[in-house]
């Protein structure tokens, strides 16, 4: 993947859309680092390419949670733990919605 500078995209814009069509993604820097990703898309294709560009994210968020639980352990929760925890929970919340009732 080609990496182009915020300043090169300022200067000469032209020349970066060219280099666009022929790579279909580009990697925006700003003082050397990566800070977003131009992509290809066109008026039939452009619903599609946001659609998949969420997908992705929603993978990556979904991932990222994978390797937090992992980390902390929650991956090894037994089903009855998990119930439990649930079940701790909604008595917490009971209890504060009627404590609000007054």
């Amino acid at each position: 993947m080609k990496f182009i500078s915020s300043r090169e995209l300022r200067i000469n814009p032209g020349k970066v859309w060219a280099q666009l069509r022929d790579e279909k993604d580009l990697v925006i820097t700003s003082n050397g680092k990566p800070i977003g990703v131009l992509t290809c898309a066109d008026e039939s294709s452009l619903e599609e390419v946001i659609a998949v560009l969420r997908q992705g994210r929603a993978q990556a968020a979904a991932a990222e949670m994978r390797r937090v639980a992992v980390a902390r352990g929650l991956d090894k929760l037994t089903d009855k733990s998990i119930r439990e925890i649930i079940q701790r929970g909604r008595q917490s919340g009971r209890k504060a919605a009627a404590g609000g009732r007054r």
